[in-house]
Order: C-alpha cells, then structure tokens, then sequence
C-alpha cells in the first residue's frame, strides 16, 4: 500500500497503533516526556519506541527537542486542531443519520415496501 499524502489519514494511521496512542496519551498528560520515560510506560525496548516516536513525528503529532544526550517530546497543538476537526465532521454526520429517522438497510439489500393485506 503506497503512503497516504493526506495529513488526516496520516495522523489517523499514526494514532491507529496501541503503543503510539499510549505515547500520545502520556504526553496529553505532560507538557514534555523524556524519549527514555517511554519504554517503562508502554513496556517495549527502546528502539521500538524509537521507531514510534519517528512514526508520530512524520506524521506531525509531536515534535522533539536535544537537551544534550536526551531528547524531550511535546504533542504539536496543530494535531490536536485537526483531531478536533476530523471528530466534528464525525459527529455532524452521526446527527445527520439519527435525525434521518429511518434504519439503513444492511450492507446489500434493499428494503421492500410493506403491503396491505
């Protein structure tokens, strides 16, 4: 499958993996978390949390500062703008279907009008 150029499906792809969204949801609890502070909290090897940590940066969720050997990671503001979007979207359709009043047919078929008898 060839890499999406869409920044939504990118960021979506990015959060899709538990240990990234683990990682993402210790650095919503801080304002920055030292790259070695990771591996404690999602239980995996130090290069699997780099490989993670690279993952997220492409995908521009989180962006990471050098203080002398360690590197300190901060979630970007930007991704959580276009989260809050993307889930908008999300809820304005799911009132539009609610407020529609009629079930979907499943995936298929089509509902047949109902007769008198």
């Amino acid at each position: 499958m060839a890499a999406s150029t869409d920044p939504d499906v990118r960021l979506l792809q990015a959060l899709a993996d538990p240990i990234r969204l683990t990682i993402v949801r210790e650095l919503a609890g801080q304002p920055e978390v030292c790259a070695c502070d990771f591996a404690s909290c999602c239980d995996v090897t130090q290069p699997t949390i780099s490989h993670h940590l690279k993952v997220l940066r492409e995908a521009g969720v989180i962006e990471g500062e050098r203080r002398g050997t360690w590197i300190f990671y901060r979630l970007l503001p930007e991704a959580a703008t276009r989260l809050e979007r993307i889930s908008s979207m999300l809820s304005k359709g799911a009132e539009a279907v609610e407020g529609a009043g009629s079930p979907l047919p499943p995936a298929g078929r089509r509902m047949l009008p109902i007769l008198p008898a």
